[in-house]
């Protein structure tokens, strides 16, 4: 299916929140699928799988094939999508213009041979950094400069349209990854015009806030009215790549260095202060620094790149407190991915409301980011 009128799958996606909540263990019987899967595909007959630790929207396990340790996410939501297959092509070409992602071993999206789709990929022993900053010894500052230089490299490759990407040409065989390498056609965004797509599904997630509680309505009013007044920086001749879900828990490494970037399963065609604006929901203005230092260490800075940046901090808050109160993360505790061990998940609501207000005032006053 199309992620054509999909702002973010998290939420946006028709089975809305799925893999949100606690997954559970998969069952023996897909287990036994995906062996079979894998061995017909990757051409060998020993196959080991062990469940995987993956805290995101896919079902995970561990695979050794062939001495070959492999990590193997599926997605078997029910709208039957195909994006694992458009995310492996994501992956080659981020690798190829420098960023290290995982190898793509297999990639099979198409359910002709199985009921889910699936993407085996090359397993990196580092955790990721999420690990270390929750015990408090990452080397943010030197991780951050990194960070930042990764989204400029990956900011060089530009794409025609705007927002969730799809094959230009459409090809039904392109869903497994033997065919899209070797008839590889260009990716582009969905949509026409950068604007339509920032304004994609607004409405629904303003309202879906101001339905629960999170947000009144004279806030919703105020957001809506702010970005109304900045719509000309919406107007973009040509897309750049964006991760758009870029935390620390989809960067693996040690204390100091990063492994691999991974999970470019909502990467779109967008603004380059997208990125930049996702680190902001959970990081504050030393750690933004040093990323803007080490993005401007490969590329400059765009024009306006400060109401860009809180414009898309605004845009980005909105979708994380959808998922967020969606999800009942605020019901949560340490044990959440998002919350640091002694927090709780009233804390998350609290540092929610306050980034969307940071986020709000910054687009108003193009406020340098030492208000974060």
């Amino acid at each position: 299916m199309s992620r054509h009128d999909i702002y973010y799958w998290k939420c946006d996606r028709p089975a809305a929140f799925h893999g949100t909540q606690r997954r559970g263990e998969p069952d023996i019987v897909m287990e036994e699928l995906l062996r079979e899967a894998l061995r017909e595909q990757l051409k060998t007959k020993h196959v080991d799988l062990t469940p995987g630790a993956g805290q995101g929207n896919h079902l995970t396990w561990n695979a050794d094939v062939d001495g070959q340790a492999m990590f193997v996410r599926v997605e078997n939501g029910p709208e039957k999508d195909e994006h694992l297959a458009i995310e492996s092509a994501v992956l080659d070409r981020v690798r190829e213009i420098g960023v290290i992602t995982p190898r793509v071993f297999g990639c099979d999206a198409t359910r002709s041979r199985v009921p889910f789709a699936w993407q085996a990929l090359e397993r990196t022993s580092a955790p990721d950094l999420n690990h270390w900053f929750k015990l408090g010894s990452l080397d943010a500052s030197g991780i951050a400069f990194a960070i930042g230089q990764g989204v400029a490299k990956w900011q060089t490759i530009t794409l025609e349209g705007f927002g969730t990407l799809e094959w230009s040409a459409r090809n039904e065989s392109q869903a497994t990854l033997e065919t899209h390498r070797e008839q590889s056609r260009p990716l582009s965004g969905s949509r026409s015009s950068y604007a339509d797509y920032f304004h994609l599904r607004l409405d629904q997630h303003l309202a879906f806030l101001v339905s629960r509680g999170f947000l009144t309505r004279e806030q919703r009013d105020e957001i809506a009215s702010e970005i109304a007044n900045h719509q000309a920086l919406l107007d973009l001749p040509l897309g750049c790549l964006v991760h758009k879900d870029l935390a620390l828990w989809n960067i693996l490494g040690t204390r100091e260095h990063i492994a691999a970037f991974i999970d470019f399963d909502d990467a779109i065609s967008g603004d380059p202060m997208d990125d930049l604006s996702l680190l902001a929901c959970f990081h504050d203005a030393a750690f933004l620094s040093r990323a803007f230092e080490g993005y401007q260490s490969i590329r400059p800075l765009p024009d306006e790149h400060r109401r860009r940046f809180w414009l898309h901090l605004l845009r980005n808050m909105i979708v994380k407190a959808v998922i967020r109160v969606g999800a009942g993360y605020f019901n949560r505790d340490g044990g959440l991915f998002l919350i640091r061990p002694g927090d709780n998940g009233q804390s998350l609501r609290q540092q929610t409301e306050h980034r969307i207000e940071t986020a709000l005032k910054g687009l108003q006053t193009n406020s340098e980011f030492c208000t974060l």
